[in-house]
């Protein structure tokens, strides 16, 4: 794994992930889910915000249930989970740093998806508030005959969506559920988001800060810009 391995590179597609990459959603969820405990009476388990980042809202619900104690909760909060990320999302739609512009440079230049674990609706709606949705060639999302994510599934299908065979797609995404799935997909990964410590910064080809990097962007005018 080298930055070179995508700098020195130009991909033929280029797929991204919504929530934490393009849209600034991920304390969204984080305070959905704190909302959502809340409304139950019940507490967050030290560390839950970590385990539940990048994972499908179902089995997020889930897993809320089982480290309460409360499993017989399940659908009752994933349904309150989903009712509150998207009313708290409705209410303040932003992008995340440097999002909007790449996307829009991309989108003159090669085609473009969204892969994504969220509800269609949430992730249309979120990039439509956004003005980016227009952008996008396809949006591919997890659902009953589509596993979520860290399956490969919706990368493979974003990418086949696009054209192309998953090693000429780059991968955008900020978690490593994420990664995992684009890396078993075939693509390229750009991890976005603070580098991580030890073997798990292996899970993408490069990393930046934010999509507003200026290596990045130089590298978007020169490879995707042409």
């Amino acid at each position: 794994m080298t930055a070179h391995h995508i700098l020195a590179w130009s991909p033929s597609a280029i797929v991204f992930d919504c929530d934490g990459t393009i849209m600034d959603t991920e304390r969204h969820w984080q305070e959905a889910r704190n909302v959502t405990f809340r409304s139950f009476g019940l507490k967050p388990p030290a560390g839950f915000a970590d385990r539940a980042k990048g994972v499908h809202y179902v089995e997020c619900g889930a897993l809320m249930a089982e480290e309460t104690g409360k499993p017989d909760l399940v659908e009752d909060l994933t349904d309150a989970l989903l009712r509150n990320f998207t009313a708290l999302v409705d209410e303040d739609p932003v992008t995340m740093p440097g999002a909007a512009t790449l996307v829009r440079l991309a989108a003159r230049h090669r085609p473009l998806a969204v892969a994504s674990n969220c509800p269609r609706e949430m992730v249309e709606s979120c990039l439509d508030r956004a003005g980016l949705l227009g952008c996008f060639a396809h949006v591919v999302v997890a659902g009953e005959n589509v596993p979520p994510k860290p399956e490969p599934d919706v990368y493979q299908i974003a990418a086949r969506l696009c054209g192309v065979p998953p090693r000429e797609a780059l991968a955008v995404e900020d978690s490593l559920t994420g990664m995992e799935s684009a890396r078993r997909a075939g693509l390229r990964v750009l991890g976005t988001g603070s580098r991580p410590a030890g073997t798990e910064v292996d899970q993408a080809d490069l990393w930046v800060e934010s999509l507003a990097d200026q290596e990045l962007m130089a590298w978007a005018r020169d490879r995707i810009g042409l």
